[in-house]
């Protein structure tokens, strides 16, 4: 008999007893769908097919009080009684199903309602705004509700909802499940189909927010309801087949991803992956073979599976003739056999009653996945719990949403059952995976599990699986060496591929920054790894090293060659007269000069960086004390008026004197630069970012200059007093060759200054091996040219 929406309540199932409690299931569902024509009156919804797996839940409400009232040690000598009402799954009969609990099935229009309720506890409903409703109504009177399978957060407020509980997960826990999951698989850019009730609509949006921060975008999000129209379901199937997103993430109840499915299988949709709530990722209702080509591979989080004792015999056992009055049971028989009572109905095989339901395999005979269901057996024990607590102490009825909140009991399957401060029990989930058996019906698997309880990264568990799964990516992935650019007026999901810069690298895929190198380090070619930086420095192995090596050793070479002529004939009368003893010391300073030029090659270390600019120092002091008393030499032999006075004033000892003179005091100005800021190793960054230069560092920049600009006072000083000389007796008289050298010797390192200063790297060495090799062969060229061109005039 269909059951219309303005006929009284009746209870569909019920027994007296000492305690009643109450249950609300969607025992039937809605039919038709309303009109299409907003001018036309709607026709009154008219819930007339019955739902098998809420009746199984309604009958596992049946065997949990049986097994109570067997119980000797639970409720003793207690009998508890029953009246279930049917909420069709929408809020209006919910609420009709909620009056009906409370104050009976009588009519009481114009009267007061009854003092006290009929039921002491409620377990139901099936659906979340069905539940909303019931747990508002029965909030007024303190009557408890236990919901079996309403998972919306919003139920989990106390304020609104006081004496609201419920033995399955908040989905405030489901949806960043399900959050997680969706990026454990890598799917970045993902569809959303929700009913358009509280359950989806809550449930979606805590989906949407953790979704968003593990940086997951949702391409599109729609909704629909049981009530849909066909044009609207219609709609949201074609949003989903062009769409690019090619997973699905459906927060829908069973009802509605039925009518989903329905019409996707019209516009064969195939090849998605669908990601499931725990309403219908495990409905056997779903597992047929029709669906077999757009479910298959679907996966999502379920209530955990559990058995229950005794319980698929006790549903075996139901039959019309337990209550032949209550017409559900006639009807429960006609749909599961396809057979009525009604010997007149033509077309339609008459019922005997000696059908078995053991023959039937439907989803109330179906117990391989007892999930809701066990959920449904939790929630009645609780309330006897509280009930025998409750009793025990000696309170009064009204008191029952306290002891249901401190329940704390194991099942005999060892299950515990307890509720937080929320009402809530403990989320935990399974997580399915469907897959077909060997004979091509969908199966659902366990590949993983969630439990909320346990530490952040330690939640969520999932086994191997040798599956292919979709790749599901606003834009394809950005591989190591480059970085993630946001596209304007795009969610932060489609992006596009720009290589790093140099210097920085990515060596992750899809870095939404690139990150610069150590100092000491740059990126490789591929920019996904710091590599060191290429150390630079002035070497022997390297061709401008090479030939300043070799013009250095080959102006040592022939500063030798000329000593060697100078020591074979240094008895010679010309030999003797330019003043052999300065001019081998000349030699020697020349030959050491051209020697250091050789320290400033090769890897700088400590001791070289101190040796090159001292050695360089000295040498030069050396050289030109040596020029500067040969020219004073010169100077006073030629303008001596007395010649019996050249000899003391040019004496050996003072020739001496002046050449060690002149270099102490180099040597005095270097020991105090080493001891004070010595020159040291030093990696050059900030020239070039992308190798490192090794240099001296000076140390002391005004040592530096110092030693420099004394070699220069000495140069200036050589250059006057040969400039005074230079009309000289050209016989012997070096002054004009002295002169030459010395403008060469300046012209050079005044030439040397801004080309050292402006040099980069290894070339500021190079510039200052160049300034000393050019300098010593102007120096070596221009004095002892003068004595060969004269030991030639004199031949």
């Amino acid at each position: 008999l269909p059951v219309l929406l303005g006929s009284p309540v009746l209870p569909v199932l019920s027994k007296s007893g000492d305690i009643t409690i109450g249950g609300a299931f969607s025992v039937y569902t809605q039919t038709p769908k309303s009109s299409s024509s907003l001018t036309e009156t709607p026709e009154p919804l008219i819930c007339t097919r019955i739902s098998f797996r809420e009746f199984r839940f309604a009958q596992t409400m049946i065997f949990a009080i049986e097994e109570i009232n067997n119980s000797s040690s639970l409720l003793p000598n207690i009998s508890v009684g029953y009246k279930i009402f049917d909420s069709c799954g929408s809020t209006l009969p919910s609420t009709r199903a909620a009056m009906g609990l409370i104050n009976g099935q009588e009519r009481t229009f114009g009267k007061s309602c009854s003092g006290q309720s009929t039921v002491h506890a409620i377990i139901g409903a099936s659906k979340s705004s069905s539940t909303i409703v019931l747990s508002q109504i029965a909030g007024i009177f303190q009557i408890p509700v236990i919901s079996h399978f309403s998972t919306c957060a919003c139920l989990s407020n106390r304020k609104e909802h006081p004496s609201f509980f419920r033995t399955i997960p908040s989905d405030y826990y489901q949806s960043r499940a399900l959050a997680q999951l969706v990026k454990h698989f890598g799917w970045t850019w993902v569809g959303a189909v929700r009913s358009d009730n509280d359950y989806g609509n809550n449930g979606m949006a805590t989906f949407i927010e953790a979704a968003t921060q593990e940086g997951i975008c949702v391409e599109y999000s729609e909704a629909i309801s049981w009530t849909s129209l066909d044009e609207q379901v219609e709609r949201v199937v074609r949003v989903i087949k062009t769409g690019t997103a090619k997973v699905i993430v459906a927060f829908l109840g069973y009802d509605e991803m039925d009518i989903l499915l329905e019409e996707a299988l019209r516009q064969n949709i195939t090849g998605l992956q669908w990601v499931g709530s725990e309403s219908w990722i495990t409905s056997s209702n779903l597992a047929l073979r029709k669906y077999s080509g757009i479910l298959t591979g679907s996966i999502g989080f379920a209530i955990k599976k559990a058995k229950i004792a005794g319980l698929q015999e006790f549903l075996l056992q139901v039959h019309p003739s337990q209550d032949p009055q209550n017409h559900i049971l006639r009807e429960f028989w006609e749909e599961t056999f396809g057979c009525s009572f009604q010997p007149s109905l033509q077309g339609v095989k008459q019922c005997s009653g000696s059908e078995r339901l053991r023959d039937i395999k439907n989803p109330f005979t179906d117990v391989s996945e007892l999930r809701i269901s066990n959920n449904v057996y939790k929630a009645v024990y609780a309330v006897a719990h509280a009930m025998h607590s409750m009793l025990k102490c000696g309170e009064k009825s009204e008191a029952i949403a306290k002891h249901i909140q401190d329940v704390n009991f194991s099942l005999q399957s060892g299950e515990k059952v307890y509720f937080d401060e929320r009402g809530d029990p403990a989320a935990t989930y399974q997580l399915v995976n469907w897959q077909k058996n060997s004979a091509g019906d969908p199966v659902f698997v366990t590949v993983g599990s969630y439990d909320a309880s346990l530490p952040d990264g330690k939640q969520f568990t999932i086994k191997e699986m040798n599956l292919t799964w979709p790749i599901s990516v606003c834009s394809e992935s950005c591989f190591p060496g480059f970085r993630q650019a946001v596209i304007k007026g795009k969610p932060i999901c489609c992006f596009s591929c720009i290589a790093c810069a140099a210097g920085e690298i990515s060596n992750s895929t899809n870095s939404a920054e690139c990150s610069p190198c150590p100092l000491e380090y740059w990126s490789n070619e591929d920019h996904n790894k710091c590599v060191p930086k290429v150390i630079e420095f002035l070497s022997y192995e390297e061709t401008m090293g090479a030939l300043l090596a070799a013009f250095s050793l080959f102006g040592a070479s022939l500063t030798l060659v000329v000593s060697f002529v100078f020591f074979w004939f240094r008895h010679t009368p010309l030999v003797k007269a330019s003043n052999s003893e300065l001019s081998f010391l000349l030699l020697l300073s020349l030959t050491l000069c051209f020697l250091c030029a050789l320290t400033f090659i090769g890897q700088p270390t400590d001791w070289s960086c101190m040796l090159r600019h001292v050695a360089f120092g000295i040498t030069f002091a050396l050289c030109i004390s040596c020029i500067l008393t040969k020219t004073i030499t010169v100077v006073i032999a030629f303008t001596a008026k007395r010649p019996a006075n050249t000899v003391p004033q040019c004496s050996v000892s003072l020739q001496r004197m002046g050449v060690l003179g002149g270099t102490f005091l180099q040597v005095l100005v270097c020991v105090v630069w080493l001891t004070l800021a010595p020159p040291f190793p030093y990696k050059n960054t900030v020239y070039a970012a992308e190798r490192i230069i090794l240099e001296c560092n000076l140390g002391s920049s005004i040592g530096f200059w110092v030693v420099l600009g004394y070699i220069g006072l000495l140069a200036m000083l050589c250059l006057i007093l040969a400039f005074l000389a230079r009309k000289l007796p050209d016989n012997f008289n070096e002054a004009k060759f002295i002169t030459f050298s010395m403008l060469i010797f300046s012209a050079v390192w005044v030439t040397f200054i801004p080309a050292y200063v402006s040099s980069p790297g290894k070339f500021t060495v190079a510039v200052e091996i160049f300034a000393i090799l050019a300098s010593s062969f102007g120096l070596l060229f221009c004095i002892f040219d003068q004595i060969f061109s004269s030991s030639a005039e004199l031949q």
